[in-house]
């Protein structure tokens, strides 16, 4: 990976080694059940805590499920949810960089506010047309992910490429330059595993991830026990955490600066193995 830095909350941090994004979900409904956590604060603090043990560099709060077929969460509870999530990792560390998942941006000021970093929004923009220049004036960075369609109900729905990687590849372009033509400085891109791709285009975009060094951004890649490891496996997202790694080692060999995942320290485990091969190899 190319070493990149992050202004966060006016003071710049520079990352020189790939980086664990821990997963905090403040939901009832995500796909993995062993990462949901109740939505009261104590249960946050020691979720955070034990992420933060574990062994995370960012982490990463969402109330809003994007599992296929999740229902609908009203923007006042996710807000809820949210504030009192970052409030609750807050009490914890006042260090760790914070993110919050959402992709409504009156929920990403409500979540700045609260002691949030970072936006991590799904829909790169798509979905809010107010999220590219709330993130511009929160002046925070922002992690912009790849899929189609304009609203959460479209997220899952199959989509047709001919060339994949190098589709989604242009597609993210496209959203970066309109995340930087809205005034946003610091970009992490997230190429979307699992979001309006089938099986085999998620294989086609994990085969040629090293294309997406050309975006100029550090790479999030988010493929923590979804479904390209079950569905190609016939196991559940309880039993995923081997394919995950080796996943994660296969996305890190191709350049990828931020794993996302719902277990910190065997992905950290993956990047201590994956940079002492790399130091042996000049």
């Amino acid at each position: 990976m190319t070493p990149y830095t992050l202004n966060i909350r006016g003071t710049l941090h520079t990352y020189s080694e790939p980086a664990v994004m821990a997963i905090l979900n403040i939901t009832t409904d995500s796909f993995y059940s062993q990462s949901r956590t109740p939505a009261s604060a104590a249960e946050i603090s020691r979720r955070a805590e034990a992420l933060i043990e574990q062994g995370a560099s960012f982490i990463d709060i969402g109330a809003y499920s994007t599992r296929p077929g999740a229902g609908d969460i009203p923007v006042d509870e996710e807000t809820r949810r949210i504030v009192m999530a970052a409030e609750a990792v807050r009490r914890v560390s006042g260090d760790i960089p914070v993110s919050v998942d959402t992709f409504r941006a009156s929920v990403a000021r409500a979540a700045v506010e609260a002691g949030a970093d970072i936006i991590n929004d799904i829909s790169g923009g798509l979905f809010d047309s107010e999220m590219l220049p709330t993130v511009a004036s929160l002046r925070v960075p922002y992690i912009l992910m790849h899929l189609r369609g304009s609203s959460p109900a479209e997220m899952h729905s199959p989509q047709t490429y001919a060339h994949p990687a190098a589709e989604i590849l242009a597609e993210t372009a496209r959203r970066i330059d309109a995340a930087r033509s809205a005034g946003i400085a610091d970009i992490i891109a997230d190429p979307g595993f699992g979001f309006s791709k089938n099986l085999d285009q998620n294989y086609n975009l994990l085969a040629h991830l090293g294309q997406f060094r050309t975006l100029e951004c550090p790479l999030l890649v988010g493929i923590s026990r979804k479904s390209m490891a079950t569905r190609l496996l016939g196991i559940t997202a309880n039993e995923a955490l081997n394919a995950t790694t080796v996943l994660n080692t296969l996305a890190l060999e191709r350049g990828a600066a931020i794993l996302r995942v719902h277990d910190p320290a065997p992905a950290l485990e993956a990047i201590k193995i994956h940079l002492a091969l790399l130091n042996n190899l000049s």
